[in-house]
């Protein structure tokens, strides 16, 4: 593993340990000289663990759309700032460039990542793993809610285990670097996403 894409909030959430959860998981990325893959935002958690990431040494690349630059204080201290036309075009260069998916808390935008990057998984376009860090219990719910996916029969148990959950940032790193993805067939070819 080279470089790992954090998915997380453009708000840095009602409690401080979120906060402080981002800023380790940016000090690790660097320490264990991994590169940083995340949308760009100077604001909330992705600002929190770039900075960190930044500032402990770490290779840092933001990817954010043109029409987000200016609405979510795009990043434009980074010496890696991309700035794309969609946010169709943003995730498919966040998952090309990392090679494994963190996923911290956030709102809408960080579930709809997560989510894409699992179904990408489980359609064979990539083999990368995506660790929830499960921060005071923020995605112990989500897990939950795949429980009851494959109990209703609409997830296969197999897939459901690639929904990976951390006590922290250092365990979802560990989970990363030991995942092996599940041996399914290639459903789609890139670009057909």
């Amino acid at each position: 593993m080279r470089r790992v894409c954090v998915f997380c909030g453009s708000a840095a959430g009602a409690r401080p340990e979120y906060a402080q959860e981002a800023e380790a998981l940016g000090r690790a990325i660097a320490a264990r000289g991994l590169g940083l893959v995340f949308g760009g935002g100077a604001v909330g958690l992705m600002g929190i663990v770039s900075r960190a990431a930044l500032a402990a040494g770490a290779e840092v690349t933001g990817i954010i759309p043109h029409g987000l630059v200016m609405r979510e204080a795009g990043n434009r201290d980074l010496p890696d700032l991309r700035v794309v036309a969609s946010m169709h075009e943003r995730k498919a260069m966040m998952a090309e460039m990392s090679d494994g998916f963190v996923v911290l808390p956030g709102g809408y935008g960080t579930l709809e990542e997560a989510v894409e990057a699992l179904t990408w998984l489980q359609l064979g376009i990539h083999r990368k793993g995506v660790a929830f860090v499960d921060t005071l219990g923020f995605w112990s719910r989500q897990m939950d809610m795949l429980d009851h996916m494959v109990a209703e029969g609409f997830l296969k148990q197999e897939m459901r285990r690639m929904a990976m959950l951390a006590a922290n940032g250092e365990s979802a790193l560990d989970a990363l670097a030991a995942f092996a993805a599940p041996d399914v067939p290639r459903w789609l070819m890139p670009g057909e996403a």
